[in-house]
């Protein structure tokens, strides 16, 4: 198994500062210039704690509970108010909007041409690593809160405080870095978790996506395809285990170890488990779920709305813990207050703070429960940040967009279906442009689900009208099935028997509101105090 980066987390503490404000001088617990940039090692080094907390769980994961398909409850967390709407600049959420990391990697690229490498090439593909990663910061920020300053100098505070570039000046920006990058850097990581040219061609391919540039987007996508180096995992759960860290799927992950740098995967595990159900699934997600038979909810005949986990997608038991389904040699019940005992039911989502609000948990990341040795607290979770299955359902979206239905659409999508055991899309039925991108909208649903896509997707994908899907979606109460299970019933997705009616009355979480202007969060207020030349985003 390849060395994971984060063994030289120590050298990282000396060389790398911890402080997170943008505006403070050289950190007093780095070293100086004049005592660095002298070898090879030092370079390395300094590469390595661009990496460290560059891309945190949180920071992407539990961007999908801002959505409709997910949900967080404590409110210390930051996501809630984004996920409703009631998000100001002075209680803007969890922020993305941090220099933290864009400091330390133009460090790097300041002070690297001081060293002498015996070998050209590797002193390259460490600069284009740092791109890679000052360009995803980027990007990140541009994507979230619209144009943010380029800054270039972090010598002194007054260097910092300037004014915000526009959204196009940032995404050039962006875009520049990624394709120096990709000129220089290596095909394959020296490392798990390391950037190479997979990766860097993922955020060329998710950035492009993402600003609606198809054809950039596309030839990023195709240019991963033909590397030769990726393939889905023949086991669609695998890749989010601790045993499928190496899966030919990922393209990056971020990586931890369980006794120094560790995940708190417990934060999605519910109640029972020692978790605390800190983002979790919604019905929204249970409901796009096509039957097995390739049919939607609404279009299949097999679908009963008062047994809905029963003969759905098979990913549908592969991402989320479904009440009446098999765990940990028993039955998960979130629906009934007691248990058949008649003791009270710690999942039960009135239970507990802890306990899912939603009635569901996350199965990703989660399952097998017991591949942690009963500490979740302290695991080495590797969260996956690019995927193969992105890059073929990347392929299909930008040629229906570009072009419409062709074999290479079809064949794209029918490639992610197999592997999950569904049917090869009908040809008939999905026909147009226009119906082919609703399929494909909600296969990168479901088949990203929990991988922090969604609230993105929403923001860029419009309706027939030209208006954001978000402002639709997003604009509705969120509420949880209402029922009891069935400890009798031999089959697990037919244990749970929903009353329907009491679904947008008893089930009813909370209110949820988006108006356009949310397309864009509000810049904290902190990190407008400190820099006065910073204007906060309409509506806010």
């Amino acid at each position: 198994m390849k060395k994971n980066i984060l063994i030289y987390c120590s050298a990282i503490m000396m060389l790398c500062s911890s402080c997170s404000d943008f505006l403070d001088t050289y950190p007093y617990d780095s070293l100086s210039p004049a005592t660095t940039w002298k070898t090879e090692s030092d370079a390395e080094k300094f590469l390595i704690g661009c990496y460290d907390g560059w891309i945190w769980g949180e920071g992407f994961f539990y961007w999908d509970c801002a959505s409709d398909i997910g949900f967080s409850y404590h409110t210390h967390e930051g996501w809630r108010v984004i996920g409703n709407g009631t998000l100001t600049a002075s209680n803007p959420g969890s922020s993305s909007y941090s220099y933290k990391i864009i400091r330390r990697c133009l460090t790097l690229l300041d002070n690297i041409d001081q060293i002498t490498f015996a070998d050209e090439k590797k002193k390259k593909d460490i600069i284009a690593q740092a791109k890679v990663i000052l360009a995803y910061d980027y990007f990140k920020m541009n994507y979230w809160y619209g144009g943010v300053p380029i800054i270039s100098s972090f010598k002194d505070a007054e260097e910092a405080k300037v004014p915000r570039n526009t959204e196009e000046e940032v995404k050039k920006y962006i875009y520049d870095q990624i394709d120096a990058a990709i000129v220089d850097i290596n095909d394959s990581p020296a490392a798990r978790g390391r950037v190479a040219k997979g990766a860097a061609l993922a955020l060329k391919m998710r950035s492009a996506l993402y600003w609606g540039d198809y054809q950039r987007s596309m030839d990023a996508a195709k240019a991963i395809r033909d590397l030769g180096l990726y393939e889905l995992d023949p086991d669609y759960a695998n890749m989010f285990t601790l045993a499928g860290v190496d899966s030919k799927e990922i393209i990056l992950s971020v990586q931890h170890l369980k006794n120094l740098k560790n995940e708190w995967i417990v934060t999605v595990a519910n109640n029972a488990d020692g978790g605390w159900s800190s983002m979790v699934p919604t019905q929204n997600l249970v409901d796009m779920y096509e039957m097995q038979d390739g049919l939607t909810k609404e279009e299949s005949s097999a679908y009963d709305p008062t047994h809905p986990f029963k003969g759905r997608d098979p990913r549908m038991a592969m991402t989320v813990l479904y009440p009446g389904c098999e765990w940990q040699g028993g039955v998960f019940n979130t629906l009934d207050e007691a248990l058949p005992n008649g003791s009270k039911n710690p999942n039960y989502p009135a239970a507990a703070d802890n306990a899912s609000k939603t009635a569901l948990t996350w199965s990703k990341y989660v399952a097998p429960l017991d591949q942690y040795g009963g500490d979740l607290y302290s695991t080495s979770t590797s969260q996956i940040v690019f995927r193969y299955a992105e890059v073929l359902l990347t392929i299909a979206e930008t040629s229906n967009e570009l072009s419409g239905p062709s074999s290479e659409v079809y064949d794209a999508l029918d490639v992610v279906r197999q592997r999950a055991g569904m049917p090869n899309v009908d040809r008939v039925k999905y026909d147009s442009k226009e119906t082919l991108r609703e399929l494909i909208r909600r296969e990168r649903s479901i088949e990203l689900a929990g991988e922090g896509h969604r609230r993105a997707d929403l923001m860029r994908w419009k309706d027939a009208s030209g208006k954001m899907l978000a402002e639709t979606i997003l604009n509705a109460p969120l509420t949880r099935v209402v029922g009891t299970v069935n400890y009798n019933e031999p089959d697990p997705d037919a244990r749970a028997t929903v009353n329907v009616s009491e679904q947008a009355t008893v089930g009813k979480i909370e209110d949820r509101k988006f108006a356009a202007y949310n397309r864009y969060l509000p810049l904290p207020q902190a990190a407008m105090d400190k820099n006065p030349k910073l204007e906060q985003n309409p509506g806010y």
